[in-house]
């Protein structure tokens, strides 16, 4: 077993689909294995004992419910998408 599998395994208790950049046929096989691995209890938190919470900075710190109203850095404005409504 791999930390790829173990930290892809561990991301998977959290969401439902990471975001994997699987430029090679070893990290899709990786990425594989990980769904089938899974973490006990204490494993987890063993995993997340060193983790250490931090403020969120640039477009991330934009991104609370509370700020869902206000105009970010990452909105589209007045520009139009292209594929988008019109």
């Amino acid at each position: 077993m791999i930390m790829t599998e173990i930290s892809l395994a561990w991301l998977l208790t959290k969401v439902t689909s990471p975001v994997v950049g699987a430029t090679k046929l070893h990290h899709i096989e990786g990425a594989a294995k990980a769904v089938d691995l899974e973490l006990a209890d204490d494993e987890q938190k063993y995993l997340e004992e060193p983790y250490v919470p931090h403020p969120l900075a640039g477009v991330m710190a934009q991104n609370k419910r509370s700020d869902a109203s206000k105009k970010h850095v990452w909105t589209t404005g007045a520009q139009k998408i292209i594929g988008g409504e019109k």
